[in-house]
């Protein structure tokens, strides 16, 4: 076995035994490879492996006179790219074991070279030394191709990482893939239409269809270097290759969506010394009212089926939320990115059998799999201080609501009917007290008292029934409203007012309006 060092200096003219050398083969033709790379290339003719041959500089190679082998095998056999760059790292590692050799690679071997990275890894677990000769990368190629300059800033990125709709990290439960439209973007692996094409819809996601784009080819090769500047909508129609990258310039300002950091910044904006004065007095306490108020304009715009209206609905909504932010971020208590990270992470835990190995049968298997993780959270929390059962249920619920989350904490121990039967019986017990009250006219606390007693248990029938009884009650009243005004309507086409009409004849057109909504749902 050859000997492996610890250490090691610079190319003296022969090879160190055990050593792994990396070498970039720069963006371009021979003129864009290092000195320091041409003569690590010379002295490895015979142990060179190259992770593709399709490259500008390979034909000056074999002029040199310069032995290699490349890996351009493992293209066809591999499934995808994760498993091809692991596999080529595989190869090179088996050769690196039995003496030094080097590996070649376009560009930079630093710089978007995933078969590097885990040759890397691999290395220092092994503890074989690396020695690494660099030359320019395609982003120095590619950026002067268009006369745009690295120091302002420029996302590189995989194009084919660029996702087509927002995922998330489970480890660090964050949105990631989208480009920061403030800030140039160079992608790569932009070498075919099925490529461009998934690069153009994830790219129109943030960028307006025509916004103008570059599509470069042979970066850094002397008369073959060419940019084409097209509508972003185009980028699967022109021609691409192995050898193509794709410039976007920054999105003006004016062009830009507004996102949820838009809206967070805004709302600092508001809050701050030069802004609004009624936003600046506003606390947690103030604001209670209007979280209240947007939502149930939000469950009032879902009613209305109206897409346009729930989402201005949602908008106000969320303005709370980022209010609520805003004014913890200013007292040290959390900021908004808290909030996310919190809900994110909560979706995830409480979610196994989409982000775990848990397999669940049905919705109902889910239901019980979140109630049990939330007692385990909730006994983890050491800030948890609820004493009883039904502590922490909103006193600001509306009534209906309320007891419905009241009834179905207290028969999750076991304080339960034992049939729906039962539960009748004791509506009509009520029913019947009430009428006694009534009859007796006992006083409005009495009266209240046992009104009260009924109506909390018309909420256990219909939570029995599966029915959300706010629901209900928010559908009867809206059935209400549509007959009413169609008395309202009749009433004016006969030039009469309500107030004139006989409760028969309104109820003549009550029973009206009944019949065409039973014709509308035939």
């Amino acid at each position: 076995m050859p000997s492996r060092r610890a250490s090691f200096g610079g190319f003296k003219g022969n090879v160190l035994a055990g050593i792994l050398t990396l070498i970039g083969l720069g963006a371009g033709d021979a003129e864009t490879l290092s000195r320091g790379a041409e003569r690590a290339l010379r002295e490895h003719s015979g142990r060179l492996i190259l992770r593709t041959a399709r490259h500008p500089v390979v034909a000056t190679l074999q002029e040199w006179n310069i032995a290699f082998e490349s890996l351009d095998a493992l293209y066809e056999a591999a499934s995808d790219f994760v498993s091809l760059y692991v596999q080529i790292a595989d190869t090179v590692m088996a050769r690196a074991r039995n003496g030094a050799i080097a590996f070649a690679v376009p560009g930079h071997p630093l710089f978007a070279e995933d078969s590097v990275q885990h040759l890397l890894v691999q290395t220092n677990t092994e503890q074989i030394p690396v020695k690494i000769v660099t030359s320019g990368s395609f982003v120095e190629a590619s950026l002067a191709a268009v006369r745009a300059s690295l120091g302002d800033g420029c996302d590189v990125r995989d194009a084919l990482m660029l996702p087509l709709e927002d995922t998330i990290s489970i480890e660090g439960s964050r949105t990631v893939g989208r480009p920061d439209v403030s800030r140039a973007l160079l992608l790569y692996q932009v070498f075919d239409k099925a490529s461009a094409s998934h690069t153009k819809l994830a790219l129109m996601r943030d960028y307006p269809d025509d916004f103008g784009i570059a599509v470069i080819q042979w970066a850094g090769v002397a008369e073959k270097e060419s940019v084409t500047w097209l509508p972003l909508y185009r980028l699967d129609r022109c021609e691409v290759d192995h050898l193509t990258t794709v410039y976007v310039p920054p999105l003006p300002s004016s062009l830009r969506r507004s996102d949820l950091s838009t809206l967070a910044g805004l709302m600092a904006k508001l809050r701050a010394p030069d802004g609004c004065p009624w936003d600046r007095e506003q606390t947690h306490d103030t604001l209670r009212k209007y979280f209240i108020e947007e939502t149930y304009e939000v469950i009032e715009a879902i009613e209305s089926g109206d897409p346009d209206w729930l989402s201005e609905e949602l908008g106000d909504s969320l303005l709370q939320v980022v209010f609520h932010a805003q004014l913890a971020t200013e007292e040290g208590d959390f900021t908004l990115d808290d909030v996310i990270e919190k809900i994110v992470t909560k979706l995830v835990r409480r979610h196994p059998h989409v982000f775990g190995e848990v397999n669940v049968a049905d919705s109902a298997e889910v239901l019980r799999n979140w109630e049990a993780i939330k007692r385990t959270e909730k006994s983890e929390n050491v800030v948890d201080k609820r004493e009883s059962l039904l502590d922490g249920v909103p006193q600001s619920l509306p009534a209906l609501m309320r007891a419905m989350e009241i009834s179905k904490r207290a028969v999750k121990v076991g304080f339960e009917w034992d049939s729906f039967g039962d539960v009748l019986a004791k509506f009509d017990e009520e029913a019947a007290e009430l009428k006694v009250e009534l009859t007796n006219d006992s006083g409005k606390d009495k009266i209240a008292s046992e009104l009260g007693d009924l109506l909390f248990t018309i909420v256990q029938i219909a939570r029995w029934q599966k029915i959300d009884p706010e629901d209900a009650l928010r559908q009867m009243l809206k059935r209400f409203t549509a007959r009413f005004q169609h008395i309202e309507r009749r009433a004016a086409e006969q030039n009469r007012a309500l107030t004139d009409m006989t409760l028969a004849e309104m109820d003549a057109l009550w029973d009206e309006a009944k019949r065409q909504e039973e014709e509308s749902r035939e």
